[in-house]
């Protein structure tokens, strides 16, 4: 390994520990601040409804399969959260049923 790549590792290393301290080193004496209480609430939520239309931005309703897998993988992430209210069960049963409706070719052959 020569001493670019060696550098351009520590470089990276370093760059990801300050991202990740920064916020503790940072705000730590401001962590009861209201503001930053609202942010940390916030915050979470505002980023998966980006993620949710991130990944339905390329759904078209006018193209079999109309949109069906991501409609049935939607709606099973929005009722296992609803009623279990744990992100990991609901996001990985959203994402299982999704790949296996468009793996399995099933709602193709439905329509």
């Amino acid at each position: 390994m020569n001493g670019y790549i060696l550098s351009a590792i520590l470089a990276m290393a370093a760059a990801t520990v300050i991202s990740r301290a920064a916020p503790f080193v940072f705000l730590g004496r401001w962590a009861t601040h209201p503001a930053v209480r609202f942010l940390g609430k916030a915050t979470p939520p505002v980023i998966l409804t980006l993620l949710v239309l991130y990944c339905l931005k390329g759904v078209s309703p006018t193209v079999p399969p109309y949109g069906l897998p991501e409609a049935v993988a939607l709606a099973v992430t929005v009722g296992l959260h609803l009623r279990w209210r744990n992100a990991l069960l609901s996001i990985g049963a959203g994402t299982g049923v999704y790949m296996a409706l468009v793996q399995s070719g099933i709602m193709a052959a439905a329509i």
